[in-house]
């Protein structure tokens, strides 16, 4: 993910180890399409499934959009609009550079409004397709709450306003996260996510070439990974190459990504410096320490991150083309 999941007030978390059935909002609720739409689920699972034949990228790409769905206007859908002649859409925003997953949910849209048509929300066909792209990947299944609407607005100044940033500080993250109302702990758990997916090197090579006047390669990160993506990224290249973000297990959803911040194998400067700040290092060892713990927390992180800023009742639209307003 070329920007962070890419992702201060506390919450109480609660877990259903069962089901994992998670906490969520009283206004969303686990099972909202059970009598309108009793498939919708099942074939938006499909359409992961299929798009996870032809490209193990998938499961990164949809948790990605997501959460850049998310933190910007809430989760309502405002990335899946195109941009039109007289707008900018937040999708074509330089903060959401390599964002994609779009023909999966345009694909189980299009089924889904075959067999029930004006019913289920793109925002809701997003939260399940990045529930089944953590499951695919290896994390841990759990329930989405449903019953969001989709948005009628997608500017591209929001994304940029609203994205973290790959060079944020700890604070800098933890105010980002906590304007959605997510606390530090969720923001520690939640990039965890870049241990599956791709950064372009232009959001991080400043760490290989021009971190600071004192040190031109960025002293936190590993000697021997800053010379691979050297390799990968060259000082004089502008075609702005991929990487893996998890160059141990970069199609598996583990906690290897805070094994990788243990030894300065975290990518970009907003994963290492959850290692580096002490606020952040307990968090970030615990989740290495206990991997278990982690794919639970990171599946009620998902659940909370769903709930965020979205319109529910009478508000928005349910649109039949997720591209397009109605």
């Amino acid at each position: 993910m070329a920007n962070h999941f890419p992702l201060v007030t506390s919450f109480l978390l609660v877990f259903c180890l069962s089901s994992t059935a998670l906490a969520a909002p009283s206004y969303l609720k686990v099972g909202f399409y059970q009598k309108t739409c009793p498939s919708a689920e099942t074939i938006v699972r499909n359409a992961v499934k299929n798009a996870l034949a032809a490209d193990s990228g998938i499961p990164a790409a949809l948790i990605r959009l997501h959460f850049h769905d998310c933190f910007v206007r809430g989760c309502d859908g405002s990335v899946l609009l195109d941009s039109t002649p007289n707008n900018v859409a937040e999708k074509d925003s330089s903060s959401n550079l390599g964002i994609g997953g779009f023909d999966v949910i345009d694909a189980a849209k299009a089924k889904i409004e075959a067999q029930c048509p004006g019913v289920v929300s793109c925002a809701d066909i997003v939260a399940f397709a990045a529930r089944d792209g953590v499951q695919t990947a290896g994390g841990k299944y759990y329930s989405v709450p449903a019953g969001r609407r989709d948005g009628r607005v997608s500017l591209a100044a929001d994304a940029a306003n609203n994205l973290p940033g790959s060079f944020f500080n700890v604070v800098q993250l933890k105010e980002n996260f906590a304007r959605k109302g997510l606390s530090l702990e969720e923001m520690v758990t939640l990039s965890g996510a870049h241990s599956i997916g791709d950064s372009h090197c232009s959001a991080f090579k400043k760490r290989l070439y021009t971190f600071s006047s004192a040190n031109p390669q960025d002293p936190s990160l590993n000697s021997t990974y800053a010379n691979f993506l050297k390799t990968q990224c060259p000082a004089s290249d502008s075609t702005n190459p991929i990487v893996s973000l998890d160059p141990v297990t970069p199609t598996a959803l583990d906690n290897t990504y805070y094994k990788n911040l243990k030894v300065g194998k975290g990518l970009l400067a907003s994963d290492q410096v959850l290692w580096t700040t002490p606020a952040t290092r307990s968090m970030a060892k615990n989740n290495l320490n206990h991997p278990s713990d982690w794919a639970q927390k990171f599946a009620a992180a998902m659940v909370r991150m769903g709930s965020v800023e979205v319109l529910t009742g009478k508000q928005g639209e349910i649109r039949k083309n997720c591209r397009i307003m109605n």
